[in-house]
């Protein structure tokens, strides 16, 4: 059988920086140097009328970043908000890496799944990440405290906004409640290219996450617990996005391992509709109709699947023949 995994299908980015802590001195004095002629970034209006004045997530618990330990600290501190029970000195071995002075965006994200969490990146614009915290999401950042050319990377948890000041505020380093201006955190934000992400329970997804970036944090999910323990995950993109057509294709191969055949085939049945380019729903679909005894439904799938050229080709073909 074709069925596979979607963790085989889509490709996920893997960027390789790594983030140290500064000391608050020094954190200060380089966001006055280098960001002085900041500007701040344009939200659109949409945005400005849909937000409220003001939003603190002040139950997110605060763990001071002691030198190069700013990753095992925002981890600490988004788990622990999504409850978690685990502390910074387990986290610390997890995710920092002594080589490097710090900790690397891969290893964070696989942390978090670990911890049978949803790490999802974040769309890389203000909007997006004041949206986030209007919602209840405390949001991982990564910020270049220093030049371009001289990198000091830092993680720091973003927990608020006050809107008609142009402020942020962040559980950053030492300071529980650290406040930066719109325009100074997002010249900082920026030389990161704006990377961030949000931790959420399997089977729930934050409001405003994208289809793109919902996919790779499920598939990579999957790839680590099983195709079941996603399974709910992936009733929960579907319900959020129901045209994505690789989100049905994933529940459909989720069902078809929790031994739901009927429900399956429905899925991969939507794939084919919603993209009737997707070769590996029209094989799968002609599967579970031979299945269910549909030969005629199968072989009309199978002729789709083998006249679409991919991997799934040569199987289709010999299927087709077979019947």
């Amino acid at each position: 059988m074709f069925i596979r995994s979607l963790a085989n299908v889509l490709v996920t980015m893997d960027r390789s920086v790594n983030a140290r802590s500064a000391g608050v001195l020094v954190l200060s004095l380089l966001i006055l140097l280098l960001t002085g002629c900041a500007r701040s970034p344009v939200l659109l209006e949409s945005t400005k009328a849909s937000l409220t004045p003001q939003t603190e997530l002040t139950d997110v618990p605060f763990y001071a970043q002691t030198e190069y330990q700013c990753g095992p600290a925002t981890l600490a501190m988004v788990l622990n908000h999504e409850g978690v029970d685990v502390g910074l000195d387990e986290l610390i071995p997890q995710v920092f890496l002594p080589g490097r002075d710090g900790s690397v965006q891969p290893e964070m994200l696989a942390t978090v799944r670990r911890y049978e969490r949803l790490a999802i990146p974040i769309r890389g614009t203000m909007d997006a990440l004041l949206t986030h915290l209007e919602a209840g999401d405390p949001v991982v950042v990564m910020q270049n405290l220093a030049l371009p050319a001289f990198p000091m990377w830092h993680y720091a948890v973003a927990i608020g906004f006050d809107l008609p000041n142009e402020t942020l505020v962040l559980r950053s380093g030492e300071i529980e409640r650290h406040t930066l201006s719109f325009s100074r955190f997002d010249a900082t934000w920026a030389r990161s290219e704006r990377w961030g992400f949000v931790v959420s329970e399997p089977g729930s997804l934050p409001e405003g996450v994208t289809a793109r970036n919902a996919l790779e944090a499920i598939s990579a999910y999957e790839e680590q617990h099983g195709t079941e323990k996603a399974l709910s995950s992936w009733q929960a993109f579907v319900e959020r996005f129901p045209q994505n057509p690789m989100g049905q294709f994933a529940l459909g191969n989720a069902l078809y391992a929790d031994q739901q055949a009927s429900a399956s085939l429905s899925a991969f049945k939507s794939a084919t509709e919603l993209d009737p380019t997707m070769g590996a729903a029209w094989l799968n679909l002609a599967i579970l109709q031979y299945q269910q005894e549909r030969i005629d439904d199968a072989r009309a799938s199978l002729e789709r699947a083998a006249a679409l050229e991919g991997e799934w080709q040569p199987r289709a073909r010999q299927l087709l023949e077979s019947l």
